[in-house]
């Protein structure tokens, strides 16, 4: 007899995890529902699975083995289930970051579609760096590498950022000459003003204080408020390749944070067979313009 299937599900989500919280978030459950389940395991079992610490919890040695086998078994399960979604209904779900699907994706996509008329795509939002198995998808487009080795991860493209303004600001405010012409302009932050404290850092200059102008809390309202005119933005130039190409804006120094970090496609390994060419088109299309670019 098998233990509940539901249980190991949790399980397996608390081990990859080494939290409840962040299982409960993966599964749309409740943390006590999660705690509830591990406790049912772990009464099936006769034996406790994950030490309880003040404020995290960690897998016990003995339960590793079951953890990888399960991760292992249901990502392979999930590739099929899909697979087989797809070749009844011809559905192909792709989970993208906002910042990509608007400025790569969605405008591209039209030429995906005459070419594959055998598919139907579904578009989802992906927040930042979500994992695929998170993302309920086919194709994940988002921050980050998943290294698991039932997950396939493509590069796209690097993140990293550089201060970039409209022409209209520039003409109005002047062109800033130098770091620290352009740390006392007009600021546009995204999601925090430390990125741009990062950015002073490694252009050598020590802020005497915290940096002015408004925060945005989503991507795209920062990309309208730099192309509108607003002030001086840190944007990763690659996603924004169309709008420095045309014109639209205008990058102002060499200086480069978040170098470390990239874009990536992710899909199931092995993939189904629309996934795949999603991930060839798309793969070509980024390549393509940004060598035309």
């Amino acid at each position: 007899m098998l233990p509940s299937l539901s249980a190991l599900r949790v399980f397996e989500a608390a081990a990859r995890h080494n939290s409840f919280s962040r299982a409960a978030d993966e599964l749309h459950v409740t943390h006590a529902a999660v705690s509830h389940q591990i406790r049912l395991l772990e009464d099936w079992f006769g034996r406790p699975l994950f030490l309880r610490e003040k404020r995290s919890v960690r897998l016990v040695p003995d339960a590793l083995a079951l953890a990888q086998t399960l991760s292992v078994s249901l990502a392979r399960i999930e590739a099929e289930a899909h697979a087989l979604r797809m070749q009844t209904t011809g559905e192909l779900t792709v989970a993208c970051i906002a910042s990509i699907a608007t400025r790569w994706l969605i405008p591209a996509l039209p030429d995906f579609l005459n070419a594959h008329p055998d598919l139907n795509v579904r578009v989802l939002y992906a927040m930042g760096e979500q994992r695929f198995r998170e993302a309920d998808c086919d194709v994940l487009i988002t921050l980050g590498e998943d290294k698991s080795e039932t997950r396939e991860c493509t590069r796209l493209f690097s993140r990293a950022n550089r201060p970039v303004a409209s022409p209209s600001y520039l003409a109005r405010r002047g062109k800033p000459q130098t770091a620290r012409e352009i740390a006392a302009a007009d600021l546009l932050h995204d999601e925090t003003p430390d990125r741009w404290l990062n950015w002073c850092r490694k252009a050598g200059l020590q802020p005497d204080g915290p940096l002015r102008g408004p925060v945005f809390q989503d991507f795209n309202l920062l990309a309208t408020a730099v192309i509108a005119g607003h002030g001086i933005a840190l944007c990763p130039t690659e996603v924004f390749r169309r709008e420095l190409a045309n014109g639209d804006l205008v990058i102002l120094s060499d200086v480069e944070t978040l170098t470390d970090e990239s874009y990536f496609l992710v899909t199931a390994r092995p993939a189904g067979g629309g996934a795949v060419r999603f991930r060839d088109w798309f793969c070509g299309l980024t390549a393509s313009l940004r060598k035309s670019g």
